[in-house]
């Protein structure tokens, strides 16, 4: 029997050991928190799929590249396109019970770069809690055994192939062994001072795997979403919300949305965020408002309930009137290079979901893409790993080497509030040369102090230090990566966003 271990409980991770135990393989889930404090419990918007007589594949795959400034896998995109149906279909079957329309069939919304209204929802804008519960309850079901608060510290790896991985769990290590490894741990959100992730979204699987010699790529590309409260803990605003009419506005009042793009607040998220944080920049750093005031109090309530609830537990009002929001760290497109099975580099080892980087997103993500991801990617990695016996060779692009600079000798004292306001100022919303030259040296002190760290702040260290190489190897801009220094031929182009549109 083959033994798979799937590091990860999210809708990748979960979805992979499913489909690894159907296909009769041992199956050990290993989550660092409860199995349910995972990025998808968070998501709110829905997953975008083609389900409506009158969408059509190509035109997801067409909003997919268009989102993804052209640097997609075109075969990956239509993988995750085709196959998307079948996945819904299949959380169905496992107890996800997505929003009906009058009629019976999926309500569907309608979301920024989507041409038709695709993303079906659960529970209004609880859409990652119905999933993760459906999944949750599945697994433990099954006979995939979950260890829960059990943390990984490395991946295992013997003659160039990964073969286990070693565990923490309430402070005693061990080591799991198994025939296949496959990282779901999400992205490194927590890279940020602002983010919309959990605090769980330390980078673990990146950092694994970079560690054991695996192929990474895109790191450059984290996408800022364009609308997180601005008053008390950062709480996501789904994009949803602007999909059903509500409006940005600046301190006068006015839509600046579509001083950056035709499309206004239904552009893609990275134009969306950088024309906030440039709004914000006009009105000396205060956040612009997201005025929902339109749509009501009872619609609000009705399909946002869990927005509506965080909102007016922060004594807002939002049915009456404009909520502060500003940009957050929210999704990262690049990771661990894999192929359509989510096999890496290096034998043994596999990734899905945001630590994977299958190609699908390009330079930046499609609304309620990310979800369909995990699905797909997650079915095929599960059903590889029960029944891979050869290796083939994967391609990767070319590695991006760690830039030659010195150690900053004024470099802050190391602590994660010290490296999330780092990344934040230099390797943010707009980057350039100096900035993310800046954020290379003090990276390149903290990494050569030999002082001890937790292993989720040094893995957190190590992917920041490939972020700002990536990022400082892409001069130009596109999709999330936007550089302010960029040459004199692009930057003097009269649209702010020609590059993203």
């Amino acid at each position: 029997m083959t033994d798979v271990v799937v590091v990860g409980s999210g809708i990748a991770g979960l979805t992979a050991a499913l489909h690894a135990a159907e296909k009769g393989c041992h199956v050990t889930v290993v989550t660092k928190g409860a199995l349910a404090d995972t990025n998808t419990r968070w998501a709110q918007g829905g997953v975008a799929a083609v389900t409506a007589p009158d969408d059509t594949v190509d035109s997801h795959i067409a909003d997919t590249l268009t989102a993804g400034g052209g640097l997609n896998d075109p075969v990956a995109v239509r993988t995750l396109v085709t196959e998307g149906p079948d996945r819904i279909a299949e959380l169905v079957r496992r107890g996800v019970a997505f929003d009906r329309a009058a009629d019976g069939d999926f309500a569907r919304g309608l979301e920024a770069a989507h041409a038709r209204p695709r993303v079906l929802h659960a529970g209004g804008d609880a859409t990652g809690a119905a999933i993760q519960a459906a999944l949750g309850s599945a697994a433990r079901a099954s006979a995939v055994d979950v260890r829960e608060h059990t943390l990984l510290r490395d991946l295992v790896v013997e003659g160039g192939r990964v073969v286990g991985i070693d565990v923490e769990t309430d402070g005693h290590r061990r080591r799991l062994r198994a025939d296949a490894v496959i990282l779901a741990t999400g992205g490194a959100g927590q890279l940020y001072a602002h983010t919309t992730n959990p605090a769980s979204a330390t980078g673990d699987g990146i950092a694994a795997a970079v560690r054991a010699g695996a192929a990474v790529a895109d790191l450059e590309f984290v996408q800022f979403h364009p609308t997180a409260l601005a008053v008390g803990a950062p709480f996501l605003v789904s994009e949803a919300v602007r999909g059903d009419g509500a409006t940005l506005i600046d301190d006068a009042g006015r839509r600046f949305a579509f001083d950056a793009h035709p499309d206004g607040e239904l552009a893609p998220r990275d134009v969306v965020a950088r024309a906030n944080a440039r709004a914000m920049a006009r009105q000396g750093g205060r956040p612009v408002r997201l005025d929902a005031t339109a749509l009501g109090a009872e619609r609000l309530a009705q399909r946002f309930p869990t927005i509506d609830a965080a909102v007016r537990a922060r004594g807002l009002d939002w049915s009456r009137e404009p909520i502060p929001v500003t940009p957050a760290a929210h999704y990262l497109m690049g990771g661990v290079v894999t192929d359509l099975d989510g096999r890496t580099t290096v034998p043994g080892l596999y990734a899905v979901g945001e630590t994977a980087r299958t190609g699908v997103h390009g330079a930046n993500r499609l609304a309620s893409n990310s979800l369909l991801e995990g699905a797909v990617f997650g079915a095929r990695a599960g059903e590889a790993a029960a029944t891979d016996t050869a290796w083939p060779q994967i391609a990767a692009p070319a590695p991006v080497p760690l830039p030659l600079v010195a150690a900053a000798k004024n470099a802050p004292a190391f602590s994660r509030t010290a490296l999330q306001e780092l990344m934040w100022e230099h390797a943010g919303l707009v980057r350039d040369e100096a900035g993310l030259r800046r954020a290379a040296g003090v990276l390149a002190a903290w990494a050569a102090d030999p002082r001890p760290r937790s292993i989720e702040d040094a893995g957190l260290l190590l992917v920041a230090q490939h972020v700002v190489a990536a990022a400082l190897a892409r001069t130009d801009s596109v999709g999330a990566h936007f550089r302010s220094d960029e040459s004199p031929a692009v930057a003097s182009l009269p649209a702010p966003e020609a590059l993203a549109c």
